[in-house]
């Protein structure tokens, strides 16, 4: 049954009433949630929505006093008296308080029978838990207050707000719809020769836009009436429907008052809408009866009051562009991914006000500092450079209005919850938020208003719920407010000319990634304007880099402001660090907050994971605390460098020679830069031995990172002292000379045309005469150590290998410690997630330890070994004897042994984890740096 909010807060007192110093845990438990169930939150069959007693393996068997599956909803009871913050002694012995308890439970449930919500119950008092976010504290909610409070528990029965995955379904549910219309639209369109493509997709996705909202605005009851853009609809014939639609939008874009009275009376229904959304001319093809029964049968017999506006926005863009469409799937932000950035930035603070606010004891002392706290929120402002469809604009805007929902249910009621406190209620408008606090930049002009409209639909979600709080209607249409989401290409744009520094309060987003190599010449154009006043070395990076500079010149205008982007990890990886901070600390500014490296998934389905960190810049002069987020957890630093560590601000650069004069040199391998031609497979290189045994000593085995590792055998002519007649004494080798000649010829490098003079050679050689130790370029995240090891001088490396001639053992045990990967794995580039190892910015930035002649000489042993153990299972690659689970468990105590005495060479402790490891590296580097 469905009960009005009077009906509930009469059953709410008349429940705490009845309850009141009532409460054993084993007589009364399961009368107590029925009751509580069915009175007050209206669930006409409360055993089959709760269950009790449900057993759970703990190595013993245990039972949860309650669960409700819809909602994610586990419970703890204890009887009355009991102290829910006490620790009780389990049957195993160990000391729980009941959230703990439940938490024991919930972990050995499977994962998809998990709790959102742990509450604990002493039939006085309800503690909430909302697993969402794990490190606040519980809500406490006391039963003799559930007459004025009992929305606080409105979760245990709401299946909407428990399930985010519900709201996802509807919006791909509205996207797919939405995709099945824009087909059927376009074949008609494509009836009129007059119309060019642009014409075509400029005109189908306005139209489109438009008929979702009037779809959204018929369901939510924005048209007052339900069913009346349906009904208005289905009196037309599917040749009328094209007039008939442009009659409704010309009607929706007229106020009432100039409107004519000869309208049809059902035109004349629909409200006026303003906003603009229904002003520019649209051209509107003539519909096919499928297209008709589309709307009429599927989209108006869906749902569209439940679409989540932040996850629709992004998905209505997807569908309706061709680009994205093309690559598969539906692409959106997840709302998880957004408040990772909008929680620490802004929201957390605004959140931890309102519990402070709440726990004060004197009622008119909560209401001033809630009231205060509301008048907070609204004078923010807020900037989206790269808007997109405006998803974090829009979740920003629904956690702020959610907020001050909550505080409109403490501030505006008098104690019978009817009546609104010292306003004319005529008059009464309580809401402050605005979308008007909200300004985005975006450079497709259809995303705009995708992103104007899912924000109108979220205000017109949030503005239905402040009505069910001050039990008031207020007009929603014509639409007073207008989100200030301007197009235009945000790095040529004076941002100034869009909202002042001194206004502003937060720059947030998620600007497009696009690496050096992958950039088009227009964004190539973008970066020379934004860079080129602060420095010449900025081509290496990334094209995201370009909205901090941006961000950072309005910092220096409000050193006030706070701004956070989600960006590619590549620019807290390899040399885009050194360079990257090198321009940013001309602003005088450092980093609030972090999140490290996680998989940023679009929902494509044919797209890889995107790797991201999330970055938050702030003035020096702001003295906030500072948090890295990483795997789950947050921990609280003193500071945090471009490489996301909490160590010395420190910019490693590419540098020709290693700080440590000791240290041998490392060079890349030769490059052959021949189409192929001088390459040769096993079999090719095995056929030229035999047919021509003079060439046998001038091919050589060839080797880059994969064939070292994986053990593949290739082949190469290096012909660099061979003598003209053996060249000539071979067709097949004249042959690929005269088609590498040909490659290089087509080349777009003057010194690689260059080069075709001489053809038989590599274009760059840099091949030791001796022996060296090959060190991979690129090498998989999943192994501990990268696999390296010593070569003879006879085979050719690549540039996909580093060498060091002349390394030692003891070279070897160095670079081949859990105290060098460590700093690799923090300082690398990477190759999607493997690491690329670089020579100039891992290797001769590294930090060598000073030692003496017994460590020298010990590492020397653990590194010997090491090889000897290799040998033994020559018949296996290094893949292979690298793999986390094959790896032999000898060579495993070899490495450890080897980290052992590298760590006591650093004088570091046997039980430092690899980020100390790192943050004394940093710390090293940084001294040893001065010294140069």
């Amino acid at each position: 049954m469905e009960l009005t909010l009077k009906q509930q807060e009469k059953a709410a007192k008349e429940f705490a009433k009845k309850w009141e110093n009532i409460g054993d845990e084993k007589q009364d438990t399961q009368r107590f949630w029925m009751e509580l169930l069915q009175n007050v939150y209206g669930i006409n069959n409360p055993a089959d929505f709760i269950c009790f007693e449900q057993r759970v393996q703990l190595g013993h068997t245990s039972y949860i006093d309650a669960m409700i599956p819809a909602t994610h909803t586990m419970i703890e009871q204890k009887s009355l008296g009991k102290d829910l913050n006490a620790p009780i002694r389990q049957s195993d012995g160990t000391l729980l308080t009941p959230a703990e308890q439940a938490k024991r439970y919930a972990a050995a449930l499977p994962y998809s029978e998990r709790p959102r919500w742990i509450v604990s119950c002493n039939f006085k008092e309800f503690h909430v838990l909302d697993m969402e976010r794990p490190n606040d504290s519980a809500e406490i909610i006391e039963l003799r207050k559930l007459g004025t409070e009992f929305y606080r528990l409105n979760f245990l029965v709401d299946v909407k707000s428990s399930h985010i995955e519900r709201e996802m379904e509807i919006s791909k549910g509205a996207g797919e719809l939405v995709a099945r219309l824009y087909d059927s639209l376009l074949e008609q369109y494509k009836i009129n020769p007059l119309l060019t493509e642009e014409d075509i997709l400029h005109n189908i996705n306005k139209l489109c836009v438009r008929l979702v909202f009037c779809l959204y605005a018929e369901d939510s009851g924005l048209f007052g009436k339900k069913s009346l853009f349906h009904d208005y609809l289905q009196d037309f014939q599917p040749h009328q429907v094209r007039n008939a639609l442009m009659d409704l939008f010309r009607i929706l874009d007229t106020e009432e008052s100039h409107r004519s009275p000869y309208e049809s009376e059902t035109l004349l229904e629909f409200p006026y809408v303003n906003g603009s959304l229904f002003s520019d001319p649209v051209e509107i093809p003539q519909f096919s009866e499928n297209a008709v029964n589309l709307i009429l049968e599927d989209a108006c017999n869906f749902d569209w009051s439940e679409i989540s506006p932040t996850i629709f926005g992004a998905i209505f863009e997807s569908t309706l562009n061709p680009e994205k469409r093309r690559q598969g799937g539906m692409h959106y932000t997840s709302i998880e991914n957004i408040h990772k950035l909008i929680d620490p930035l802004f929201l957390d603070e605004l959140r931890n006000d309102f519990k402070e606010a709440m726990s004060r004891k004197d009622g008119k002392k909560k209401v001033q500092l809630l009231r205060a706290l509301q008048d907070k929120m609204a004078s923010k402002t807020f900037l989206d450079p790269a808007a997109g469809s405006g998803n974090f604009l829009t979740e920003s805007y629904l956690s702020l209005r959610r907020l001050e929902n909550d505080i409109l249910r403490e501030t505006i009621t008098d104690s019978s919850g009817t009546g609104i406190l010292g306003f004319d209620e005529e008059e009464f408008n309580p809401i402050k938020v605005s979308i008007q606090q909200f300004y985005g930049i975006e450079i497709n002009d259809f995303a705009v208003a995708v992103a104007k409209t899912a924000i109108w639909i979220a205000e017109a979600q949030m503005f239905r719920e402040t009505e069910a709080i001050i039990h008031k209607e207020m007009d929603f249409l014509p639409l007073h407010n207008n989100a200030n989401i301007l197009e235009g290409n945000a790095l040529q744009m004076d941002w100034e000319k869009i909202i002042s520094p001194s206004q502003l309060s937060y720059i947030i987003g998620n600007p497009p990634f696009a690496g050096s190599k992958y950039s088009s010449p227009d964004q190539k154009k973008d970066m020379d304007l934004v860079f080129k006043p602060y420095s010449k070395k900025y081509r290496k990076l990334d094209y995201v880099t370009s909205w901090y500079v941006k961000a950072s010149e309005f910092i220096e205008k409000n050193n006030m402001l706070r701004c956070a982007f989600v960006s590619t990890n590549s620019i807290s990886q390899g040399e885009q660090v050194g360079i990257f901070w090198d321009i940013l600390n001309r602003f005088d500014i450092d980093i609030g907050f972090a999140y490290r490296s996680f998989k940023w998934d679009s929902e494509s389905t044919d797209s890889a994971a995107v790797h991201c960190i999330i970055l938050s810049i702030k003035s020096k002069h702001i003295n906030d605390k500072k948090y890295i987020f990483s795997n789950g957890g947050q921990l609280m630093v003193e500071n945090i460098n471009g490489y996301l560590f909490n160590a010395p601000s420190i910019e490693i650069l590419a540098r020709r020679n290693s700080i440590c004069k000791e240290a041998p040199k490392i060079t890349k391998g030769s490059q052959p830069t021949d189409g192929g031609h001088l390459i040769l497979s096993l079999e090719e290189a095995q056929i030229l031995k035999d047919k021509y045994p003079q060439l046998i000593p001038y091919i050589r085995r060839y080797m880059g990172a994969n064939d070292y590792i994986n053990n593949n055998y290739r082949y190469c002519l290096w012909l660099k002292d061979c003598s003209i007649n053996i060249i000539k004494s071979s067709k097949e080798v004249m042959e690929r000379i005269r088609l590498v000649r040909e490659s290089r010829l087509k080349s777009s490098k003057k010194s690689t045309r260059a080069a075709a003079d001489t053809p038989t050679i590599f274009t760059e050689i840099r091949q030791p005469e001796n022996d060296y130790l090959i060190l991979p370029v690129v090498s998989s995240e999943n192994r501990r150590y990268i696999p390296m090891g010593f070569v003879s001088k006879n085979i050719i490396a690549n540039t996909n290998a580093q060498m060091i001639e002349g390394a030692t053992f003891y070279d070897f045990g160095i670079l081949s410690s859990n105290v060098h990967m460590a700093w690799m794995r923090a300082i690398c580039g990477r190759m999607k997630s493997d690491y690329a190892y670089s020579g100039s910015i891992v290797y001769n930035n590294f930090p060598w330890p000073s030692v003496s002649k017994s460590d020298k000489q010990k590492i020397s042993e653990c590194a010997q070994n090491i090889i000897k153990i290799r040998e033994e299972y020559s018949d296996c690659s290094l893949a292979d004897l690298y793999d986390v689970v094959l790896m032999p468990k000898v060579l495993r105590e070899a490495h450890r042994a080897n980290d052992r005495a590298v760590m006591r060479a650093y004088g570091f402790e046997d039980t430092m984890t690899e980020e100390e490891c790192v943050i004394a590296l940093m710390q090293l580097y940084e001294e040893q740096i001065r010294m140069l």
